[in-house]
C-alpha cells in the first residue's frame, strides 16, 4: 500500500482537526521566540518566528517557517542567507514590532543591529544568534519552509530565553 492510500483510508475515518482546534493545541506548545533576518536584493527585512527547529548537526542545518502570505515572503524567497536570532526576556518589544504591520525601516529601529558573516542583521544581544545560507526551500499548506545550513553562530552563555506559551511571552531562566 502506498503513503498516499494509507493517508486517504486514514482521512476516511479520522477527519483533520479544524483550523481552530489546531491553533488552540499548538498553543500549548512552548517555544522559543525569534527574529529571523536577511539582507536580500530587496533590502533588510524580519519578521517573528517560533516555527525554528534544529534538522541535523552534520551538516548543520535548522529550518524555519514562513507564512506565504507574510508581507516579507517575496524578500525572504529572493535571498539565499538569512540570521535566526534568539530573543532573551528583555526583547519582547522587537518581537510585537517584527511580527506587527510595522514598516520595516522602523523594525530594525529597536534593538542594537550589526552586519553578520553573511551581511544579514544579527541582534547583538540576542541570546543566539545563527548566520545561514537557505539551502533549500519546501512549499508545504499555507508556509515554505527554509532549509538553513548554519555558517556561523554567536552566543551569549549567560541569557535566558524568551518563550511563547499559552497565546503569551513567559521568559526561561538558566538554572543557577
Amino acid at each position: 500500500m502506498t503513503i498516499t492510500a494509507i493517508k486517504n483510508a486514514v482521512t476516511e475515518v479520522l477527519p483533520p482537526v479544524t483550523s481552530e482546534a489546531y491553533r488552540q493545541g499548538m498553543s500549548s506548545l512552548a517555544a522559543a521566540v525569534n527574529v529571523v533576518t536577511t539582507n536580500g536584493p530587496e533590502g533588510r527585512a524580519g519578521f517573528t518566528a517560533t516555527a525554528v527547529c534544529s534538522v541535523s548537526d552534520n551538516p548543520a542545518t535548522l529550518l524555519v517557517c514562513l507564512n506565504r502570505s507574510a508581507s516579507v515572503h517575496q524578500v525572504f524567497k529572493n535571498s539565499t542567507h538569512l540570521v535566526i536570532n534568539t530573543l532573551t526576556s528583555q526583547h519582547q518589544s522587537i518581537s510585537n514590532t517584527f511580527g506587527g504591520k510595522a514598516p520595516m525601516n522602523e523594525r530594525f529601529q529597536i534593538g542594537e543591529w550589526v552586519e553578520s558573516a553573511t551581511g544579514c542583521p544579527r541582534l547583538a544581544d540576542a541570546a543566539v544568534s545563527f548566520d545561514c545560507i537557505i539551502t533549500d526551500v519546501k512549499s508545504v499548506a499555507t508556509h515554505d519552509v527554509l532549509f538553513c545550513q548554519v555558517v556561523d553562530i554567536k552566543q551569549d552563555p549567560e541569557a535566558d530565553a524568551l518563550l511563547y506559551y499559552q497565546r503569551g511571552y513567559h521568559s526561561a531562566c538558566k538554572d543557577a
